[in-house]
């Protein structure tokens, strides 16, 4: 049987989270080696490989500054321009593209769009690239935002990222921290719906979330809250709890749910990551509030024989030959970020 080898380059933390050696115990029963991948190290010296799962958001992040996660980057990029038969999960350009929600919210809002009839939508929401409270205030009437508003950060990884705030008039636009986006809150019943994506397969779990607050502005001070207090399966808040009066809202449609993950798919061309859904608590419209690079996938228990599966499934694609070896290449060039189309929503 030929030989065949899959190489992860995940963080120590991500590592443990899905716990790899528990899935590489999986898969050297179906015959197949999990390699994990030491950026220090010459990659050459630890493929060849037939298929490389990654999460480098924290590398293309540090990128941007530090200059050995700048070289960690393009020595992962230029191995993988030299073997180009090597499957990439998933491709860079569309992870980088995530770790930006300017971009990936632009991604939201044309679903609404492309999957018109299938009661989709992702609330109005701003760019703000600007501390000016005055503009901020300008903006928010010309886009008709409704209040309470919701701020997140441009940047969609790291510990920050989950750093949020509810905003509840104008007066208190003060509060924003530029860059960030700005979003109508949307009543939902303080459930979330996470979406984890695996190849074609999809899982959803609730989760809670923050609860319903009135609509229109108020003398409600902001409230500041980090996202994992309350979305957490272990989260227990008191921005989550409801009025018992309240009725469960019914599931997500699946005809809806099933439109929505094979359009992201074949948007963003990737095959591991994660949709943020809600359902208004008026219309039942399922609401799209963020996508996320290879999640935790927490609360799945079906996550390694899904994962095994699509890549045994990709692997049958290349053909039973082993993976090529590594040929003596001089470097290789190395184009470590695709720029963002500036074209989008409203920015400020």
């Amino acid at each position: 049987m030929a030989r065949r080898r899959v190489g992860f380059c995940l963080s120590d933390k991500k590592r443990r989270r899905i716990n790899l050696s528990a899935f590489s115990d999986l898969c050297a029963g179906r015959g197949i080696e999990v390699v994990e991948i030491d950026l220090s190290q010459p990659m050459a010296s630890q493929g060849p490989f037939n298929v490389i799962v990654h999460k480098l958001s924290d590398v293309i992040v540090e990128a941007e500054y530090d200059s050995q996660s700048q070289q960690l980057l393009s020595n992962f990029q230029n191995y993988v321009s030299a073997h180009p038969q090597t499957l990439l999960l998933d491709p860079l350009p569309a992870m980088t593209q995530l770790l930006d929600r300017f971009a990936s919210y632009r991604i939201m809002s044309q679903l609404q769009n492309t999957l018109k009839g299938k009661s989709i939508c992702c609330p109005p929401y701003l760019e703000i690239n600007t501390s000016d409270p005055s503009v901020i205030q300008a903006a928010v009437r010309s886009r008709q935002l409704s209040y309470p508003l919701i701020c997140k950060t441009r940047v969609a990884h790291g510990s920050r990222s989950h750093e949020m705030s509810l905003i509840f008039s104008e007066v208190r636009l003060c509060d924003v921290r530029s860059p960030c986006i700005l979003q109508s809150f949307v009543n939902h019943g303080a459930v979330l719906h996470k979406v984890f994506v695996v190849g074609d397969d999809h899982f959803t779990v609730e989760r809670p979330s923050l609860k319903n607050f009135p609509p229109g502005p108020c003398g409600q001070t902001t409230i500041f809250f980090n996202s994992h207090d309350v979305s957490k399966p272990e989260s227990s808040s008191h921005l989550t709890a409801l009025d018992d009066a309240m009725p469960r809202l019914p599931p997500p449609s699946n005809d809806a749910m099933v439109a929505l993950v094979r359009q992201l798919r074949a948007e963003l061309g990737m095959a591991l990551f994660g949709v943020d859904v809600i359902v208004n608590i008026h219309t039942h419209t399922l609401t799209v509030i963020d996508i996320n690079i290879f999640p935790g996938y927490e609360g799945v228990p079906q996550f390694f024989s899904s994962l095994l599966s699509y890549i045994e499934s990709i692997m049958e694609k290349q053909g039973p030959s082993e993976p090529a070896g590594d040929p003596d290449l001089s470097p290789q060039p190395s184009h470590c970020r695709e720029e963002l189309c500036p074209a989008g929503g409203d920015k400020f």
